[in-house]
Order: C-alpha cells, then structure tokens, then sequence
C-alpha cells in the first residue's frame, strides 16, 4: 500500500495506524492516488494552503466520500465503491471512526492498569507479577505497542499496576491489557473482571496515595515509598520511561516524603512484615511466644524487617534460610544480643521440620512448599496448638494453596493480614484525611506542570521559524558585502543578527513559560501559545501527534 506525496494509509484488523504526511515544501498541484484495503481506489488533490487538516469519511449515495478540509479551502477526495461491498468494508468503517482527527484533539493521557490487594486476591496477582529485573523489558514491550509512548511497571505484594502515556485510552488500554493477558497466561476477561482503570488526574491522586500509603493494606507503611523510588532508579536511561511517566513518579516521592513528615501518618503504622509477625502471635497461645520455633526463609527486604520485628517481640532465637550466609552475617552483626542460626536453602525441609511457625518471603516465582513436602514433617507441641503456621508474605505465594488442606498446618497470605490492621479504624480514616488534602494540592500543582509542558514544542518550532528566516537573511546580507570581508566583520554581522533575533523573541517566550503553579497564568499561557501557532502556522499540536504515529509505524 502506497501513495505519492508521503501520504499512506494501513489498516489492520481492530487498529487504526493511520499516517498523514503532508509536507508543505512538497506540495504540488498533480493528484495523489492510494489504495484502501479491498482494492479501493483514492484520488485527491492535495491542499494549497499548510493549514490544518481533517480526514472524514462519510456515507453518501450508497458509496463512501473521503474528504480533507482546511481552514481557508475544502478538498475533496471522492471514492465510489459499489453499494454491494459497503457492508464488507470492516476497515473503511475503522477508519471513519478512527480518524486523524481523534488523534490531533485527544491529549495523551496517563492512565494506570491496575490490580491490588482491594480487588484481586493474591491468586491472580501472584500471576500478573513482573519482578524487578524485568521491569526494563516490560517497558520497552509496553511502549511497541501502537498507542503507547510511555510507561512503568510498580510491582509489589499487595498491587501490580501498569502506568502508560497512550495516545488514545480506549486502544491503550485494550492493547495494555491484551499484553498482560499473553505475558501471564490470564485470560483477558478475568484480568477485566479484577483490574481497575484510571485516568489522568484521577491516576495522579492514585500513585501519590499508594506512595503516601493511603491505598497500602497497613495505612502509611514506609516500604511502599522505597518501592516507588525503586521505580524511578531502573527506569533511568530506559527510553519508554519518558518525561511524564518520570515526573509523574518523582513527584509521587515527593508527596510520599511531604505526607510522612507534615501529618502523623507513619506514627505507629506497622508494615507488611510485623503484621505478619503479629498475626503469627495471634495465632499462637500466648504461652508460647517465648518458647515457639522461629523459621524465617529468605534474608532481603522483607525477611530482615520480620526478624527485626520478631525481636522486638522478645523473641531471642531464630534460625534464617538464605542462599548466601552474607545477608544473614550482616543482621547478626546488627542484632548483637539474638541468636540467628544460618542454613542454606538444601537445608530448608529440615529445618521446617524443626520450626513451628515458617514465614517465608523470596522472590522465587515457583513455591518452596507443597503438600507432599509438608505433609511428612513431624507434628508440632500441642503447647504451640497442634498445628504449624505457614506466614507467607511473598506474591508469588511460596507456600503452594494445597498445603491448606492438610489437618497439621495452617497457611496465612498476604490477603489474611487484614485482620491484624483492621484495628484503629476511626484513627487511620483521621490521618488520611489529613494526608489526602496535602495529595490534592500536589495533584493540581503536577497536572498544571504537565499542562505547561504543551508550550515546550511551540516554543521549539519558534525558535527554529527564527532560525531559518535569520539564517536567510544573513546569507542575503554577506552575498552583497562580497566575499573579501573578513572574518571579524562576519562574525560581527551573525551576531548582531542573533541578537536582533533574541531581542524579538524574548516577549513571546516569556508568554510561553510558566511553572504551572498559578492557574491564570497557565491558562493565558495556553491562549499565547495557540495564537503563536496560528500566527505563524506551526502547528504543533497536528505535527507533533502525526510524529508519533509515524515513529510508531517507523519501527514495525
């Protein structure tokens, strides 16, 4: 499929690519001709005038009408097609309603696809994650799909969320949640029945609440903030994770940091690791806090704060799984005055034979345990219930589902911790309060900072419309001064012409840049800026969108 002029068009299945090229210094008075799917053929004029343009295609007469309209002219684009074939014309149909025109109005939205803890359990999450180091691939996919520019990848226990810019929401949405259907095996209708989608300003709030801890099961735990820089750290020097994505991310730091030292939010908040270590206790007759075995499995993040916290508990004694003994040598020189007993991963089904309460917290995406292995250890003292507990706070889950039906065990997930934090109710809804007016205010200062980055292109395409006319005029200006004038009278010239250049630009690119933070200031900055394009028909909206549907096209 080609056309002269580079004006293409291709359609494919249930996505519109479409590219209008239409480059002012190529513009001739011959007709283009292109060929749409089912062999139908167009043939138009180009216009005379680089004004912007819109694509439409009606039906007419039983036939289809293409037509490209500017602000001082119509061209007309006519097609008849037979009236039999209209019906089977699925692609034309996409690209009546798919048109450029969505594209050069619709702003590039932010938009987060989302499950968490609040509406998927740990069974379908545990599928959807992405650990850390694939978060760079996971990007880089994210952004080859056609209606996505930029993107991030938060990944945790409790949520695996994706953050996009996408040109069009619905498409970008569609073809995000296509793309972890195949990635993870799940089928896109459950992923639909258990995600949950937000837009814009409505995705700001969000981010900055889960990094203020707002949205976390434990209402204002510190961990989340740390994941959320985490982001940031591996998505720098990664190309998909562009200017919006990047700031949207740096801000939500900056919320998370505000929220935690202006309110008392993290005062007595306790993280995922000591509500699993208290929902151990519960578990277990007080009694036996003293006595019971301690088993943790994996030294990272996670297992250092539950031993860290199992000693605060008055527990003395514990033995500590890892892969490498380095980790667990560190936290034994940290917590001088406890026992931590080292033992490699070989060693884990002895030592669970040996423990009455197992936590398990690794990053191995296939489980540890499963029935047979647990099924065959020794039974537990009745002084510590009869039963030993397995707390896996790990998504993937360590501890595979069907060690819960074995009569000597008991299993406790992430999802399960909700009875420990489901006290002091009315006191965390009073903090969040607190906290949510501060994560309002931040929200309107970083939508105003994204609305400000409009005049970016403009004052570019200024800036560059200067250039040429000066570059011009100045190669004018040295031809008839002729060429035995010396260097320093050129060098002269250009810059008297740079200076004249600055001096004129200088007004209008004051008018162009604003740091978002005064609404007023914004708006009349958005009024000078389309003024400017219309004035000097720069058009930058039109271009810049067509610029990144080609780019996407460039690179299939």
């Amino acid at each position: 499929m080609a056309a002269a002029s580079g004006f293409a068009t291709t359609i494919s299945g249930a996505k519109m690519e479409t590219l209008l090229s239409l480059n002012s210094s190529s513009y001739s008075t011959s007709s283009v001709s292109f060929v749409l799917p089912q062999d139908v053929r167009v043939s138009c004029k180009p216009p005379r005038n680089n004004y912007r343009r819109r694509v439409l295609l009606n039906h007419k007469g039983g036939g289809v009408r293409c037509e490209v309209s500017t602000a001082s002219n119509d061209v007309a684009l006519a097609a008849e097609i037979d009236p039999a074939r209209v019906s089977s014309m699925s692609a034309l149909e996409q690209l009546k309603t798919s048109a450029v025109d969505r594209y050069t109005k619709e702003r590039a939205s932010i938009v987060v696809i989302g499950l968490s803890i609040h509406t998927a359990p740990v069974e379908m999450r545990e599928k959807l994650a992405i650990p850390e180091a694939e978060w760079p691939r996971a990007i880089g996919e994210l952004c080859g799909l056609n209606h996505i520019e930029e993107a991030a990848v938060l990944s945790t226990c409790n949520r695996m969320e994706i953050y996009v810019v996408a040109l069009s929401q619905h498409r970008g949405v569609k073809e995000v949640t296509e793309w972890m259907s195949k990635t993870s095996g799940v089928p896109v209708s459950e992923i639909c029945e258990h995600r949950f989608l937000l837009y814009n300003n409505d995705a700001t709030q969000h981010l900055f609440e889960v990094s203020a801890g707002l949205d976390s099961l434990v209402l204002g735990e510190g961990q989340i903030l740390a994941q959320v820089k985490q982001v940031v750290k591996v998505g720098q020097g990664i190309v998909g994770f562009g200017r919006n994505i990047s700031g949207l991310f740096k801000h939500a730091i900056t919320v998370g940091k505000r929220v935690r030292t202006e309110t008392n939010i993290a005062a007595g908040a306790v993280s995922v690791s000591s509500a699993a270590v208290e929902l151990a206790l519960m578990k277990l007759p007080e009694s036996s806090h003293a006595s019971a075995r301690m088993l943790v499995i994996g030294a990272g993040k996670m297992g250092k704060l539950v031993i860290k916290h199992l000693v605060a508990k008055g527990c003395t004694e514990m033995v500590v799984v890892n892969r490498t003994e380095d980790r667990v040598a560190a936290i034994r020189e940290e917590l001088k005055d406890v026992e931590i007993i080292y033992k490699p991963f070989s060693d884990m089904l002895t030592c669970a034979a040996e423990a009455d309460v197992v936590f398990t917290s690794t990053s191995s995406e296939t489980p540890l345990f499963v029935r047979d292995d647990v099924k065959d250890l020794p039974p537990v003292g009745s002084e510590v219930g009869g039963l030993r507990l397995f707390v896996d706070i790990s998504v993937p889950r360590n501890v595979g589902s069907c060690v819960s039906d074995l009569e000597n065990a008991r299993v406790y997930n992430v999802d399960d911790l909700k009875e420990v934090v489901a006290a002091n109710k009315e006191d965390r809804l009073r903090k969040a309060m607190e906290a949510q007016a501060i994560i309002n205010e931040e929200s309107k200062q970083f939508e105003a900072w994204r609305d400000s980055l409009e005049t970016v292109p403009t004052i570019k395409k200024l800036r560059a419309y200067a250039e040429r006319i000066r570059l011009a005029e100045l190669e004018k200006c040295l031809s008839k001064m002729g060429d035995d004038i010396s260097k320093k009278t050129r060098r002269a010239v250009d810059d008297l012409s740079r200076g004249i250049v600055n001096k004129l630009l200088h007004g209008p690119m004051q008018h162009l840049r604003c740091d978002g933070s005064d609404s007023r200031t914004l708006s009349e900055t958005l009024e000078n800026m389309h003024a400017l394009n219309r004035m000097f028909s720069l058009e930058t909206e039109v271009a810049i969108l067509e610029q990144k549907i080609r780019a996407k096209q460039s690179q299939k």
